[in-house]
């Protein structure tokens, strides 16, 4: 599992440590990792060219002792000092004292340069780079050296991933002690590049995390393995409320999801029963309301209703069960009846259902997700799985409630495409039904749904059905730690 933290629990952790440290060594073990990173991006450290881009503060003074360091190893190491009057003093001197000098100009010094250290701005930043440091970076990005961003990309917010502005695109972010949320989502993500987590002797607690993304082990631990005394209804059966006239598609897609993921059987509602069967003889269909359809321990509901409200609120009355909205049925469904639930309840939408459930425009979801999905919990009292490019899940009352959420790692833009979320509402669905909770069945599914897209595509397009295909072979990778 990976932990982030927000920047006040960062900072108390930090300043408990220095207070068993002596003075300057907390740094002095940021640096160290700083530097051996670089060197490792190098691979030759003598002769190589080092410009560092110095903030002011401590991010800057991590910058400049990795940089003496370097120094002493024969890089050729030049800082440009974007404040003179506020750099970290006792860094520079070290810097100077180890054969590293200062840039007269910042656009001369890069050119020609094999690692760029942005050292601009710590994880207190806030509002993006100012002016005066926006002629340097646009030069460093332009230039082709390597570029390194000290615990975050300046520019990136670390507590919520927004960019106001322009910012530093890292290749390697190097971060220290722990994971902050910026690091984790997007867009924050898109602009850290690779991320080294270096340990500075930090003690932190889970219970004291922000966010929390799940690794390959957790999945695993997660995922339900039938035993020998299972059946279809051990497994968990899934009614799906899906698909209509014009949308028959939704629902053959929900439904190949439910059966990929383990479902033991999947129940289908709705007029595109013809469709399903054809596709997945072993549906079993209904005709009539989802109350009739017999046994379940899960419902999905709303792909490809287009305006058929019908069975949402038969669904929604099924107290005994976990129930997952998407698509449609996040338009169609009663507020009111979603919050008065007692039994789990997954809402599954993409940044424009959220937008329009929130009464916001899209861009402020997308800016800021990680607080959008939170208010969509809260508000709903109910578990979010807020779909994108990062994925993310909150819970709302109960299970998973609070201030952590969880980060999907596995996503990538092939999925941007039609039908892929019917599918991933189907995966969760059988999840649900196998008896994981709503913030594990969205943040599993999420995971296998991610993996598998990324399984069949080998970086190239893919198709709703073929990421459904997958799903079974990224079981097996994750079962098999893979």
């Amino acid at each position: 599992m990976r932990t982030a933290y927000s920047v006040d629990t960062v900072r108390t952790a930090e300043r408990a440590l220095m207070a068993r440290l002596p003075e300057g060594a907390l740094m002095q073990r940021a640096a160290a990792g700083l530097a051996v990173v670089c060197a490792e991006l190098l691979g030759k450290v003598y002769g190589a060219r080092v410009v560092l881009l110095v903030g002011s503060g401590d991010n800057g003074g991590d910058a400049l002792y990795a940089g003496a360091r370097l120094a002493r190893r024969g890089a050729g190491v030049t800082a440009v000092l974007l404040d003179s009057e506020r750099v970290h003093r006792v860094g520079l001197a070290a810097f100077l004292s180890a054969g590293g000098r200062v840039a007269e100009s910042g656009e001369r010094a890069l050119a020609g340069a094999d690692l760029v250290v942005d050292g601009i701005v710590g994880i207190g930043g806030r509002g993006g780079l100012r002016a005066a440091a926006l002629p340097v970076v646009r030069a460093a990005l332009e230039s082709r050296a390597v570029v390194v961003s000290v615990d975050l990309p300046s520019g990136v917010d670390a507590d919520t991933g927004q960019v106001a502005g322009e910012a530093v695109r890292a290749d390697v972010t190097v971060t220290f002690g722990v994971y902050k949320p910026g690091l984790l989502v997007d867009p924050g993500r898109e602009y850290a590049g690779a991320v080294r987590l270096v340990d500075i002797g930090l003690e932190l607690g889970r219970g004291e995390g922000d966010l929390e993304a799940l690794q390959h082990g957790d999945v695993a631990r997660l995922l339900p393995e039938p035993t020998g005394e299972s059946d279809k209804y051990r497994r968990g059966v899934v009614g799906i409320v899906a698909g209509s006239a014009r949308y028959p598609g939704a629902a053959v897609l929900a439904v190949a999801g439910a059966l990929r993921g383990g479902a033991g059987a999947v129940r289908y509602v709705g007029p595109a029963a013809g469709a399903v069967v054809s596709r997945f003889p072993e549906t079993l269909v209904s005709e009539g309301a989802p109350g009739k359809a017999g046994r379940v321990q899960a419902w999905v509901a709303g792909p490809g209703l287009g305006d058929d409200a019908s069975g949402l609120a038969d669904v929604l009355g099924a107290e005994e069960v976990p129930v997952l909205i998407d698509a449609d049925g996040l338009r169609l469904a009663d507020p009111e009846a979603v919050r008065g639930r007692a039994a789990p309840t997954l809402l599954t939408p993409h940044a424009g259902e959220a937008a329009a459930l929130l009464g916001v425009a899209r861009e402020e979801v997308e800016a800021e997700r990680l607080a959008a999905v939170r208010e969509l919990a809260d508000r709903f009292s109910a578990t979010v799985l807020l779909k994108g490019s990062t994925t993310l899940v909150a819970g709302g009352r109960g299970e998973g409630a609070g201030r952590l959420a969880r980060v999907n790692s596995t996503g990538t833009a092939w999925l941007a495409t039609a039908g892929s979320g019917d599918v991933l509402s189907g995966l969760c669905g059988s999840l649900l039904a196998a008896g994981l909770g709503a913030l594990d069945a969205g943040s599993v599914g999420a995971y296998l749904h991610g993996l598998a897209a990324r399984r069949v595509s080998g970086g190239a397009p893919v198709v709703a059905q073929d990421v459904a295909g997958g799903i079974a072979g990224a079981w097996g990778d994750v079962r098999h730690g893979l």
